[in-house]
């Protein structure tokens, strides 16, 4: 189960002013499922309107209902191997999003786990938070305890010409348990959780539902 205070203290540091996100790429694919465009840009250098527009679309996975919406998986030690899923996943986080190559691997695994008729959109937002300490009384001391590192991935129709509208699924990895970095869990994200995204999930999880 996901704690949503955890949640919650994410969210707050996802603002232009703070700017926890340091990198954004992305994917735009057409009706075929062909890649037609990318980009892979430093977060910190977008206009002030740009970062507030790419937050609110991020914050549409750890903001959504806790547990609904948003919910947490178990990653199996199967899909943790060798050219796994997951082994992409951690080498994304780690180089912050600065590996176009990776990034090329993991849109076309996205894109064959997520059939669509129309035009859509694949983004990944790097992120990094410094943890503070916290007190029993839940006062922050300024000191970091720990560094989680993430990414949010956003996955949905265009709403325009190069412009993602809400976003059908998402992820945040790895997931934020108990205010600390849980490589072995992921929170996955559906914008309607009576319309499961299938392939997605089995992707991600291993499961077929």
């Amino acid at each position: 189960m996901i704690n949503r205070e955890d949640m919650l203290e994410l969210t707050r540091r996802m603002t232009p002013e703070r700017a926890c996100f340091t990198r954004l790429a992305g994917a735009y694919v057409t009706e075929e499922g062909e890649i037609e465009d990318t980009f892979n840009i430093n977060f910190l250098k977008l206009d002030g309107s740009q970062k507030a527009k790419n937050i609110r679309l991020a914050k549409k996975v750890p903001f959504s209902r806790t547990n609904d919406q948003l919910k947490e998986y178990t990653i199996p030690a199967s899909m943790k191997g060798r050219d796994s899923i997951f082994q992409l996943l951690t080498a994304m986080v780690e180089c912050r999003l600065k590996n176009d190559a990776l990034l090329d691997v993991f849109y076309e695994q996205m894109i064959d786990a997520y059939p669509s008729d129309s035009p859509s959109a694949i983004f990944v937002f790097s992120g990094t938070y410094d943890v503070p300490l916290r007190r029993a009384d839940r006062e922050y001391f300024e000191e970091s305890e720990e560094v989680y590192d993430f990414i949010i991935c956003t996955i949905g129709p265009l709403s325009g010409e190069y412009e993602p509208g809400n976003p059908e699924f998402g992820f945040l990895y790895p997931a934020f348990r108990f205010r600390s970095a849980d490589a072995d869990r992921i929170d996955i994200y559906h914008a309607d959780p009576g319309k499961i995204q299938e392939g997605l999930m089995y992707k991600l999880t291993g499961m077929r539902l």
